[in-house]
């Protein structure tokens, strides 16, 4: 079905930047067919974990109902030195209240800016947990942080942001 630049420029969110623009007409779709209303976002303390988290602001000035995950994966500690002296409960408070130091600033930083999360605090490998607990909470996407590795040493020593896409069936963002 052929359409017309008028077309074009009536549909709900077209190009209105460049109303006399005939040759390439834009299209983008309402917020209601392609929003991310909840959105896991993954942070480990490090800087692009944290423009992954501004960015998630920046979304959520789009809409109101937007809500975020924000998820700290601790490893669990298997040294047998720890677990020789420690109880299990002793060493998952320790893992939760590290995980926590780590959440408290980009809580801060979603609070300032009105943003409604939920902090979580989880144990386990880093990419099956990420994607384990976005379909657990409902998640419709997963935003966060890569650290720009490159294509050839993302694969031989394998990233984390890696391996989400290569689990998850859901849209992922990757914030450089």
């Amino acid at each position: 079905m052929a359409r017309s630049v008028e077309d074009f420029r009536r549909m709900p969110g077209a190009c209105r930047a460049f109303p006399m623009w005939p040759f390439y007409p834009v299209y983008f779709p309402p917020l209601e067919e392609s929003a991310l209303r909840k959105v896991l976002v993954p942070v480990d303390g490090s800087a692009p974990a944290h423009r992954a988290v501004r960015h998630v602001v920046a979304l959520a000035g789009r809409d109101p109902s937007f809500e975020a995950v924000l998820l700290n994966v601790q490893p669990e500690v298997d040294e047998w030195s720890v677990r020789r002296v420690l109880r299990p409960e002793e060493i998952e408070a320790m893992e939760v209240s590290r995980g926590g130091d780590v959440l408290r600033p980009e809580c801060g930083v979603l609070k300032a800016a009105g943003v409604r999360f939920t902090p979580l605090v989880a144990i386990g490998q880093a990419a099956e947990t990420i994607v384990s607990v976005a379909t657990e909470q409902g998640c419709d996407g997963i935003v966060m942080g890569t650290r720009g590795q490159g294509l050839v040493a993302g694969v031989l020593m394998g990233s984390v942001s890696t391996q989400v896409l290569r689990l998850t069936g859901l849209p992922v963002m990757l914030i450089k």
